[in-house]
């Protein structure tokens, strides 16, 4: 019986061990994650200018609710007629782009004050994975690799992007 209760009381332990490095991992990626945005952040206003995208303002972490479906951009690039929305990751991935394309495919909906604008889509990244970012590339959207202190628009000279 003492070995039973022994036995349970460490897998408690490691229950509440593991809870709490879930919590500093947690902490750790949103923290890096921030940083990466403000990294990106400060250098997409430039990289936009010189792409002839003129830039009246910059927002981080546009959060939202429409017919309970949450909704978070990381940066949204705004001008009078058109929208820059950058997703950003530490590491790109092929599912990142596909799930970042279907928040883009509802962006108009879910933020209606920019349903008249033109939507360009873009993701900043420090690395990808499995060849994201010439999948970004081919769906229209800007690819952003941060450098660095800074960023660069990858994509070829003759690239247009989509507009959503």
């Amino acid at each position: 019986m003492l070995r039973k209760n022994c036995i349970w009381l460490l897998f408690e332990e490691l229950k509440e061990a593991n809870k709490r490095l879930n919590k500093l991992e947690d902490l750790f990626t949103s923290q890096w994650g921030r940083l990466v945005e403000s990294l990106v952040e400060g250098a997409l206003v430039p990289l936009f200018q010189e792409y002839g995208i003129p830039i009246q303002r910059t927002a981080r972490r546009v959060e939202g609710s429409y017919q309970d479906q949450n909704y978070e951009f990381d940066i949204l690039i705004i001008n009078g007629e058109e929208l820059v929305i950058v997703e950003v990751k530490t590491t790109l991935r092929p599912a990142d782009v596909k799930n970042f394309l279907e928040k883009l495919d509802k962006c108009k909906v879910w933020m209606s004050e920019y349903a008249t604008k033109t939507i360009y889509g873009g993701v900043a990244f420090i690395q990808a994975n499995t060849a994201a970012d010439q999948m970004a590339t081919k769906r229209g959207l800007f690819v952003i690799r941060a450098t660095g202190n800074s960023a660069s628009i990858v994509n070829q000279a003759d690239f247009h992007p989509r507009a959503w």
